[in-house]
């Protein structure tokens, strides 16, 4: 089986680049947003001369590779949605190399674009995005707190202004690493609070408030938020939610512009279908992961390594995998997370 994949500005674009090289007979295994925001890439599979029912078994679970077996026995533990499992166990199965972690990996590097934050200088702000309780605003003091940690000038602005004691927390986090706030009320205050933090600082981090993805009127105030200055919303999404309502979350959020996920709470979960759901249901990218409630060392980047290691455990049975922070900083990152 042949897998390739193409870029281009548009679909139509990209599904005639399909048909000229690989014909009518290709599959398309995945789509996804370029890692810059411009155009968009899809992988697409031909199945080799001699091997008519290769497709038809891969998409029908019928004798997989062990390794590829073991990835669908664990992508079902944590709760992938059916459709995603048969992507990423076609492309495990045919890239099957080293172990079934590897496969996996392989698998998740295939369908997703890996993109941490910058720990040392953004070229516009991070604006955390996301339902009510998703850890936005311990995410922002989490990424401060890095950022300070590693000697960077980092600002914070707050437009939650709506949660009762939103302020009042993030400003405890902020004095105690001594960063600067700014609160901001709505759109029309934030562009100039946005330019002067970018004028004295590497990093801003946005803290916004918690709103219902379903609501056209909580989506339209976010719309204006994202828009009013030049800004990056960052979906921040608890792990261990139901799979098919994160993925209505994660297409809602990109729909007013967000381009990555931050996952919080893996520390209190043992399946991880509801970030995987919710990545590929909005074309977002992985950023970091949130292990513990510590502010200085809860958060970290992840690469597909790292996250086939938390959907295989080491033992690679189906046992949930207990999620430390070493397991995550130990391994390289992929090429695609040079994104700034």
């Amino acid at each position: 089986m042949r897998l390739k994949s193409y870029t281009a500005a548009t679909m139509a674009e990209a599904m005639n680049m399909v048909r000229e090289e690989l014909g009518e007979n290709a599959i398309i295994v995945s789509t996804q947003r370029s890692s810059d925001g411009q155009g968009l890439r899809i992988t697409a599979a031909l199945e080799e001369p001699g091997s008519d029912d290769d497709i038809a078994k891969a998409l029908a679970g019928e004798e997989s590779a062990p390794f590829a077996e073991k990835v669908r026995e664990s992508l079902a533990y944590h709760g992938v949605p059916p459709r995603l499992i048969k992507k990423m166990v076609m492309t495990a199965r045919s890239l099957e190399v080293g172990s079934p972690t590897m496969a996996c990996a392989a698998a998740l590097e295939n369908h997703f674009d890996f993109a941490p934050l910058p720990e040392r200088k953004g070229i516009r702000p991070f604006m955390m995005v996301g339902p009510p309780g998703s850890g936005k605003t311990i995410a922002v003091a989490k990424l401060a707190a890095r950022a300070r940690l590693a000697g960077r000038p980092v600002g914070v602005i707050t437009t939650d202004t709506i949660r009762a004691g939103a302020v009042e927390q993030l400003t405890a986090f902020t004095s105690i690493l001594e960063v600067e706030i700014s609160q901001v009320r709505g759109p029309d205050a934030l562009p100039q609070a946005v330019d002067l933090m970018m004028q004295s600082y590497d990093l801003v981090f946005i803290d916004s408030p918690g709103l219902n993805p379903f609501s056209h009127q909580d989506m339209g105030y976010l719309k204006a938020l994202t828009q009013a200055a030049d800004v990056e919303p960052i979906l921040v999404l608890a792990a261990g939610g139901d799979a098919g309502e994160a993925g209505d979350i994660g297409e809602a959020f990109s729909a007013c512009g967000a381009t990555r996920i931050l996952g919080t709470r893996l520390d209190m979960t043992r399946r991880l279908g509801a970030i995987l759901s919710a990545a590929d249901a909005g074309q977002l990218m992985f950023s970091e992961v949130s292990l513990n409630p510590h502010v200085a060392t809860g958060l970290c980047a992840i690469n597909p390594v790292s996250m086939a290691r938390m959907i295989l455990p080491p033992d690679e049975d189906l046992q949930p995998a207990h999620f430390e922070e070493n397991d995550l900083a130990e391994q390289p990152t992929s090429p695609r997370t040079e994104v700034s």
